[in-house]
């Protein structure tokens, strides 16, 4: 049975998966509709312009020691396999549309080299000051962790609070502790504009 995680909340995930060698973290959002009539908004941005979708785009870094030593320890779109093969981007999704999962990382945590202790799992929105972007226009966002081997949904924490003005967000971290991986429902906005300034909190 998927738990349900509170903000701060940490579960262990060897704990009650005996043998659990790998997962799947999906993540998922929704854009807010914005109906597109007229008034003070409509005038300020050009009434009849479509607004460009909201890029979101999640990404894992791998920490050694609980800081980032190396880019190339940065899975995201322009690199979506960790040189280790132990965690992989399933691709980029472009506008966070349809139901489910907008998109997936697999970690295979019985392969993760020792030296990484942390896997935090990041998403920022692309180009999100230029579009004048923010979490606010986000709904329904969530991170979910799935046991590979069945399927079966470990947990999952669903983003509740009002993140408008932040554009980017650190969701959740898989981290190991006296032997287990466990996982943390973070949900920390942030104002970093782009992955390489978010990144450099964990340096």
């Amino acid at each position: 049975m998927s738990i349900s995680l509170q903000k701060g909340q940490k579960v262990s995930l060897s704990k009650d998966n005996a043998g659990l060698s790998g997962i799947m973290v999906g993540l998922g959002w929704d854009e807010v509709q914005q109906s597109n009539g007229g008034g003070f908004l409509s005038a300020l941005f050009g009434g009849g312009t479509k607004k460009q979708p909201i890029d979101c785009d999640a990404s894992a870094l791998l920490l050694k020691n609980g800081k980032l030593v190396d880019k190339s320890d940065i899975v995201y779109f322009g690199n979506l396999r960790h040189k280790t093969d132990t965690v992989i981007h399933q691709g980029d999704n472009l506008t966070g549309e349809g139901d489910g999962d907008d998109e997936q990382i697999m970690i295979n945590l019985a392969k993760v080299p020792q030296e990484y202790d942390k896997i935090v799992i990041v998403v920022n929105i692309y180009q999100a000051v230029q579009r004048h972007q923010h979490f606010g226009m986000i709904q329904n966002a969530f991170i979910r962790l799935v046991d590979t081997r069945n399927n079966n949904e470990m947990c999952k924490y669903n983003l509740t609070e009002n993140y408008s003005g932040m554009t980017a967000m650190i969701f959740g971290e898989v981290y190991r502790h006296n032997g287990e991986w466990k996982f943390s429902a973070v949900g920390q906005g942030t104002n970093d504009p782009g992955l390489g300034e978010l990144s450099r909190r964990f340096v």
